[in-house]
């Protein structure tokens, strides 16, 4: 325990996470995971319901009856796809777990559970906090949609994986479509028509050197490229799903209309074009000032724990954006690091896990007051 003082089990916050780990629980299939979360909850007398999203899938949400909720915890149970079936979970070398899920963010959620337990059954505190657990996360978000629909939290605090670092900024992102077509055709007359894959290609090349010259700060990924599946023949389609995450106050409209031209002149260029420009998904970044209640009782947090208050930037698309869309103020503060996330050895610290579920612990303290 450290100098602070905390009433948080370690043990008992490792064999949560263990078992969160080892249920498989990848977007739009995390009801074996819900079921679990939920009846653990319940079993620990958390005054615990559910939201439903669709179909059996649910957030989890606990909230202190007649109580102004001035701030939620809030984290996603969901996963990227496993990359081995055989070996997605809990494994523990030392201080370090390694599994799917560990960084992003079965960590947070464990951390931010036991955070909201060990208050609930220390002292009766019954704090202006809410906990929920949403689904989706990695896909459609629905699970956040849905939470935003029902509920309105001034604040929020997600676990994401930020090293512990407080992210009161946010980026920005804008998740293209671009659909190009041809004429299929035998491949030996592949140079008497149009192939969708070249137009693609020269069309990538377009949007990637507008924005390493005009946007150099902005972070671009192609994340998916295929054409039709069509053996010896030159394709008759091709689709392109692209990532461009924003610095936080870079204008999204002004970039999108950039965007359009780019495609627009290719079009104007090329009789032969073919294509559609989607945006699929646009949402705005944000910059929250450092000042306030609730940050101040963050700083407090910290210095209680005697770490260095630095904030930066989230450069990930997250629930951020959707809940600062619909009017609460998101802070991300979670255990792990983003460059650990959606990779093959994704993997956390545990007395970071710990160090979160403290930290939570103080700042929730401070917020009952």
């Amino acid at each position: 325990m450290s100098k602070a003082g905390s009433s948080i089990q370690p043990q008992r916050l490792r064999r949560l996470l263990r078992k969160m780990m080892d249920i498989y629980s990848p977007s739009g299939k995390e009801e074996e995971i819900l079921a679990f979360l939920h009846s653990y909850l319940k079993r620990h007398g958390l005054p615990v319901f559910q939201q439903p999203v669709d179909g059996n899938r649910f957030n989890i949400v606990v909230a202190p009856p007649d109580t102004e909720i001035r701030l939620a915890l809030i984290g996603h149970v969901d996963t990227v796809m496993a990359y081995d079936l055989d070996r997605f979970g809990y494994e523990e070398q030392q201080d370090r777990i390694e599994g799917l899920g560990a960084a992003d963010m079965k960590g947070g959620c464990a951390a931010m559970i036991e955070a909201f337990l060990a208050l609930w059954k220390n002292g009766g505190h019954r704090p202006p906090v809410a906990l929920a657990l949403v689904v989706g996360e990695e896909e459609e978000g629905d699970g956040s949609q849905k939470l935003v629909k029902d509920f309105h939290f001034p604040w929020a605090l997600i676990g994401e994986p930020t090293d512990l670092k407080p992210c009161l900024n946010h980026y920005g992102y804008i998740e293209l479509q671009i659909t190009t077509t041809g004429r299929r055709m035998h491949a030996s007359l592949a140079n008497m028509g149009h192939n969708p894959i070249e137009a693609m290609l020269r069309l990538l090349l377009k949007i990637s050197r507008y924005i390493e010259t005009q946007h150099p700060e902005t972070v671009y990924n192609i994340r998916d490229l295929a054409s039709s599946h069509t053996g010896f023949a030159v394709p008759d389609r091709c689709d392109s799903w692209v990532d461009i995450h924003l610095p936080p106050t870079s204008p999204l409209g002004a970039i999108s209309l950039e965007l359009e031209e780019i495609f627009a002149a290719e079009r104007a260029e090329n009789a032969d074009f073919n294509g559609t420009l989607r945006f699929a998904t646009f949402h705005g970044g944000y910059e929250l000032p450092e000042k306030g209640p609730i940050v101040e009782n963050l700083k407090e947090s910290f210095a209680l724990r005697s770490l260095a208050w630095e904030p930066q930037a989230f450069r990930s698309h997250s629930d951020a954006n959707l809940l600062w869309a619909s009017g609460t103020k998101p802070i991300l503060l979670g255990p792990g690091q983003l460059e650990k996330a959606h990779a093959p050895d994704e993997s956390i610290p545990f007395s970071q896990v710990v160090l979160a579920a403290e930290l939570y612990c103080d700042f929730i303290r401070k917020l009952s007051e």
